[in-house]
């Protein structure tokens, strides 16, 4: 496994691989993560993973201090699972030359988490379209766990070149709470109380898919789960999984939420 810091070196290790399957993260990998190496070790002749954690991306700057780091148990896993390339640049290397046209995002796509997260994926969308530039891969392997961004860098990214953005199922727990590196930032007491959500959510879904409905108001279930698991909520709603809008005649679905337990914000759709 070749561990590349700068673009001359990421250059000079792939320059001739032409079916490359790229995999980006911030670390703190885990078996979410790893179901996209494996994809991509199935799909692709070679596997490069990126370790980077965008600053550009936290609309909160104590958010990006705490974000959970450890390049070296990652390493140590990534080697293991037998990844070829690991992409670990500064952010002066990544963002050395400045963007000639500003990411904005149009009016219409700035709900869920856009709402709430001033920037952020303005951020994403500036630092994947500088990766996929980079790397040139066949396939870009993303987890459905935060759908909103995969469904952005599908819209916004995927058009500017010729790569594909192949999407994996969220990896869960036995207690259907999603994979995350946000995870270890909760004390026991708190990863209970998120694997209480799950389970609350997953059986809303499954009720919603079971009567077939297409559209459900989610305002009472937000004032329940609020006062049942004493949560700040930052939305909760049902939109449609095609084009992410309330009115939808489309029969799939997805519920989709952002709480904080305690002062750890996760997200999750199901």
């Amino acid at each position: 496994m070749k561990i590349l810091r700068t673009k001359r070196d990421l250059k000079e290790a792939i320059n001739k691989i032409k079916n490359i399957g790229f995999v980006p993260t911030m670390g703190s990998i885990h078996k979410g993560h790893i179901s996209l190496i494996k994809e991509s070790k199935l799909k692709c002749n070679k596997t490069l993973v990126s370790i980077y954690v965008n600053p550009k991306q936290f609309n909160n700057p104590k958010d990006f201090s705490t974000y959970p780091r450890n390049i070296r148990e990652d390493i140590k896993i990534l080697k293991k699972h037998k990844v070829n390339f690991v992409f670990t640049p500064s952010t002066k290397e990544i963002f050395k030359e400045k963007r000639i046209k500003k990411i904005v995002l149009p009016s219409n796509q700035k709900i869920l988490c856009a709402k709430f997260r001033k920037g952020h994926f303005e951020g994403v969308l500036d630092v994947m379209d500088r990766l996929i530039k980079l790397i040139n891969p066949k396939y870009t392997f993303m987890g459905e766990k935060d759908f909103q961004q995969l469904f952005l860098v599908k819209k916004f990214i995927s058009k500017k070149y010729k790569n594909k953005i192949y999407s994996c199922k969220t990896v869960r727990d036995k207690s259907f709470l999603p994979l995350s590196s946000r995870n270890h930032l909760l004390s026991k007491k708190e990863l209970k109380k998120a694997r209480q959500i799950s389970k609350y959510l997953f059986k809303l879904k499954l009720y919603l898919k079971k009567n077939n409905q297409t559209y459900y108001d989610t305002s009472t279930k937000k004032k329940e789960l609020k006062k049942k698991f004493n949560i700040k909520i930052d939305y909760f709603e049902v939109r449609d999984e095609k084009n992410l809008t309330t009115l939808t005649k489309n029969k799939k679905i997805r519920l989709f939420v952002a709480y904080y337990v305690n002062k750890v914000r996760l997200i999750d759709n199901f």
